[in-house]
This record gives structure tokens, sequence and C-alpha cells, in this order.
């Protein structure tokens, strides 16, 4: 069994309609909708609560920023935190970063 196949099963596991024909728009955005991931599985937090996950995720982009200074670099560290963490907590350090009260990693721009 192929790659193409295994993708075939498993996205008609989830539609089991068949899919109509789409306008380039649709594709592409069914397209983007197939290729999503989430953070991987990390050893270190098997417990089903995420939030020691979360933290670890959004400092290792910070120091990612902080070593490198290359936003777009670490613009994959960023998605992996914002995929593992609660908007409302990444929202709430964004917003502790700009005013220099935020507790972890301090880029310092």
């Amino acid at each position: 069994m192929s790659k193409a196949d295994i993708d075939n099963y498993k996205l008609n596991k989830v539609f089991t309609a068949p899919i109509p024909d789409l306008s380039a728009e649709d594709q592409e955005l069914l397209n983007e909708v197939k290729a999503h991931r989430t953070t991987p599985r990390d050893a270190r937090f098997p417990t089903q609560n995420q939030a020691n996950h979360c933290w670890n995720r959004y400092n290792e982009w910070l120091l990612c920023l902080k070593s490198t200074k290359d936003e777009e670099g670490c613009k994959g560290m960023r998605n992996m935190a914002l995929q593992v963490c609660p908007s409302i907590w990444s929202e709430k350090w964004d917003e502790e970063r700009g005013e220099g009260i935020y507790p972890g990693i301090n880029v310092g721009k």
C-alpha cells in the first residue's frame, strides 16, 4: 500500500461522502486542512495535563528568538507553542512580554 493510498484511506475514514468538485480556493483550503499537524508528542510530558508542555514550548520559541534573532526561522516553534497552548494563555504571555513583566525567558530586543 502506497503513502497516497494510506492518506486516502485515512481521509475516507473521516469523510465518508465522496468529495465534490471543488473550486481552486476550496481545494487549497482542503489541502491546508489535510496538511495541518499538531505539535509532536514529547516524552517529557506524558500526562494528559499539557500545561507544562505548553509553557515549555512557548519558552523554547523565546529561546530560539533570543539565540538567533530570526523570527522567520523560529516561526515553526511559535506554531508548535500555539498548537499546544490555549490562545488565552499565549495572548496573555505576548501582552506580558510587551509590558516587560513576562516571568519566562526575556528576549530583550
